[in-house]
């Protein structure tokens, strides 16, 4: 029977793989025991390495996914694809200290744990080498975290722990799957609050490859968060995506007075104008922010912007028509134009998620 299960997910890491194949070896001596890499089938040919890995060694094995992304959803497809009842959750750069898992799984038995996790902010611990500006932010992140969802953890963000299956599986299909953060979103998924511990570890410079934080990173946090938050009610693109709106009726007021008021054309055509813009500006910020992750570059950035025209002209009708047929009936202007705006923030929402941003 196998004791423990570590799954990597990996990402152009052909270069680390096989160090840290070495290091697990070194350090789970005793131990039946095997680790998962899931690679999102990374360009370099990392998956061809581990094939070649585990021929030799029949403790390591490849998971390849062909046409999905993303580190969460690939940890959870890691963390399916083996039966042992303990499972641990690390990163292929070697930033992370392999030598620390002995003692999480001491801890988590000792203690009679769910969760273990390596923690670069309680006594003993470190960011290492990091610079002040992603420290900070490091940090920042960590309080939003306790602000919003409470993990009571020092390091809610760390991307390693060691967590008992069946703390999984009673939050897997509870799980959002969005962005790279699955300790936090196996936490908040959780249907009663896990009892977790913490041990103090050094995040070590990367020595290989190339770091994958970027600024999609931040987008995938904050739609995690949102997730969490309000996703058991509204979908977390919906609140960002009535957000947008928001903001473009701002634009097309600003742009309706410099038209109408400051430069002195009609009426007609300086709505027209603000109309023109303010759907231009929601679709950019659209496409930059609630569908970063579809987001159309170059000349499908045009094609998506005629299709957002189209979408949006046809819920204006829907919006017109809801709200005449109530105001008819009721009398109310104020409820027939707030129902007849959410009837079209609605059918915007879905029909340009089915349309304009529809996945490949």
């Amino acid at each position: 029977m196998l004791d423990l299960a570590v799954v990597v997910p990996t990402y152009n890491e052909k270069l680390n793989v096989d160090a840290l194949v070495d290091r697990l070896e070194l350090v789970l001596v005793g131990l039946n025991w095997e680790v998962v890499f899931v690679d999102d089938d990374s360009p370099d040919g990392t998956a061809d390495s581990l094939r070649a890995l585990a021929q030799q060694r029949p403790h390591v094995r490849c998971l390849l996914r062909i046409g999905r992304r993303g580190l969460s959803r690939a940890v959870v497809e890691g963390i399916l694809s083996t039966s042992a009842p303990l499972l641990a959750v690390m990163d292929a750069d070697l930033q992370h200290d392999e030598a620390l898992l002995p003692s999480m799984l001491q801890k988590l038995e000792d203690e009679q744990l769910d969760v273990v996790v390596a923690s670069r902010y309680v006594a003993g611990g470190s960011v290492g080498e990091w610079s002040r500006g992603r420290a900070q932010l490091s940090r920042l992140a960590t309080r939003l975290v306790d602000a919003v969802i409470g993990t009571g953890l020092s390091d809610p963000m760390s991307g390693y722990f060691v967590i008992r299956r069946t703390v999984f599986e009673s939050a897997v299909r509870r799980l959002s799957g969005e962005g790279y953060k699955i300790l936090l979103d196996l936490l908040a998924s959780a249907p009663s609050k896990p009892r977790v511990g913490e041990l103090p570890y050094t995040f070590r410079p990367r020595t290989a490859g190339e770091s994958k934080l970027d600024s999609a990173v931040l987008w995938e946090f904050v739609m995690l968060l949102l997730d969490k938050r309000v996703g058991r009610w509204i979908p977390a693109r919906f609140v960002l995506f009535s957000l947008v709106g928001a903001s473009g009726v701002l634009v097309h007021f600003s742009v309706l007075w410099l038209t109408f008021r400051a430069l002195g054309a009609g009426f007609a055509l300086s709505q027209a104008a603000a109309t023109l813009v303010a759907m231009t500006t929601n679709y950019a910020l659209n496409n930059a922010l609630t569908y970063r992750d579809r987001r159309h570059r170059g000349l499908g950035w045009v094609g998506g912007l005629l299709s957002f025209y189209a979408i949006c002209g046809l819920g204006v009708i829907a919006n017109v028509g809801v709200a005449s047929a109530l105001f008819q009936r009721q009398q109310d202007w104020l409820i027939a134009a707030a129902a007849g705006a959410l009837l079209g923030t609605i059918w915007n929402y879905i029909a340009s998620a089915a349309v304009t941003w529809r996945r490949g």
